[in-house]
């Protein structure tokens, strides 16, 4: 049994409601060749299971970056180089946690955008500088380890807390300020076609306005808009809006810009780092025992950040470029494909705390001396001075 175009545009507008666009002509979507049964299972996915699953993320994320960020501040003897730009990434997923995924998971549930134009704009500014907040002070902790590792001897001096917390401070003041035209391009504006009875407020992140305004104009309002209708109704005159790039010609230039400089420098740089940290270990003559637990540590590190890096955010970046170009079709497949491209990327705003922390021994054993014995660790602080020399 095939679906009516309405209710296949419907679930479009749900699909792609948090971060991406529909195709120029929604009803042309291969969503119609999809019989009823799996259009209900998609449908459940899409307005119950992915704000769960974004819901366990966030509480996971939340609780797993604050708990390093008083872990670590509570502790001066951890306050090494590279837990300062721990706590900097814990502060950094932390706030993308709290202002992206709650209203990531608004837009799958909800069909339309109650918060303003204000918010509208706040909400894009804030998820790009968090992302790219987090994304660069993995950079920030590679040079440190490069500094440690290939000149353990001169980089004494300049690795510094007082260095740390300035290269901290510098990079929140750039993608601030390189970040502000986010703002200019974002914006809350009008849908002046009607839908039947029905006026709607939609909010996207990096949606091109046009296509959407075309599919809520020929799309019946889903269940989840019901209270709206009468709303609609007795007020005639009310102009419905979207939250979206203002000018759909920016749109394509922001995404691959966005693409570019929050994914692919930083994983060159980190790339090229981490490639000339094991040089400098494998030209090393006289290894000993201890070098070559540190090299694998080290050869672990790379895979582990790198990794994690590519493959959390690799794909919902690539989809993000493909749609700006209007060449990323809506089907069943290509929705699962983007449901599970947006949990690995909110997903590494969890496992952050678990990499970069959790897995180290020496974290693991001030965590549990605070939580299971905080009297004893008081008093015998000075038997774990070693902890000041924390990293990966």
């Amino acid at each position: 049994m095939n679906l009516t175009t309405a209710a296949t545009t419907a679930l479009a507008l749900s699909i792609n409601n948090s971060n991406g666009c529909f195709p120029e002509d929604p009803a042309n979507s291969q969503l119609d060749d999809i019989d009823e049964e799996d259009f209900v299972i998609i449908q459940n996915v899409v307005s119950i299971i992915v704000p769960i699953i974004f819901g366990l993320i966030g509480i996971l994320g939340f609780l797993g970056n604050t708990t390093v960020i008083v872990l670590i501040s509570a502790n001066p003897i951890m306050h090494s180089t590279t837990n300062i730009l721990i706590i900097n990434l814990a502060v950094a997923d932390l706030l993308f946690v709290i202002f992206c995924i709650p209203f990531t998971a608004t837009d799958f549930v909800m069909p339309y955008w109650p918060f303003g134009n204000v918010w509208c704009k706040c909400v894009q500014y804030i998820i790009i500088v968090t992302a790219a907040a987090s994304v660069y002070t993995l950079v920030l902790m590679s040079i440190d380890r490069y500094l440690a590792v290939v000149h353990p001897v001169n980089s004494i001096s300049w690795r510094t807390a007082k260095n740390a917390a300035f290269s901290i401070g510098a990079l929140w003041i750039l993608i601030l300020t390189v970040s502000i035209p986010v703002l200019m391009i974002h914006g809350e504006h009008e849908v002046y076609e009607k839908l039947n009875v029905t006026e709607l407020k939609r909010c996207s992140s990096q949606l091109p306005f046009e296509e959407k305004e075309e599919a809520v104009a020929r799309t019946p309002p889903p269940v989840a808009a019901a209270p709206l209708l009468e709303a609609a109704e007795s007020k005639p005159s009310f102009i419905p809006t979207v939250c979206s790039i203002l000018s759909e010609e920016d749109w394509p230039a922001f995404q691959i810009t966005f693409f570019t400089v929050s994914f692919v420098v930083p994983l060159m740089l980190i790339t090229v780092l981490y490639v000339l940290m094991l040089v400098r270990l494998y030209k090393v003559s006289r290894v000993s025992a201890e070098s070559r637990r540190g090299r694998k540590r080290v050869t672990s590190l790379v895979l582990i950040v790198v990794g994690v890096f590519a493959v959390c955010w690799c794909p919902i970046q690539i989809i993000l470029v493909v749609k700006s170009v209007k060449a990323y079709p809506l089907t069943s497949e290509t929705i699962v494909i983007q449901i599970i491209s947006h949990v690995l990327a909110y997903a590494n705003s969890c496992v952050n705390p678990f990499l970069y922390a959790f897995l180290s021994e020496n974290f693991r054993k001030v965590f549990f001396k605070l939580t299971l014995f905080p009297t004893e660790h008081q008093n015998r602080i000075t038997r774990v001075k070693y902890v000041s020399r924390f990293s990966f």
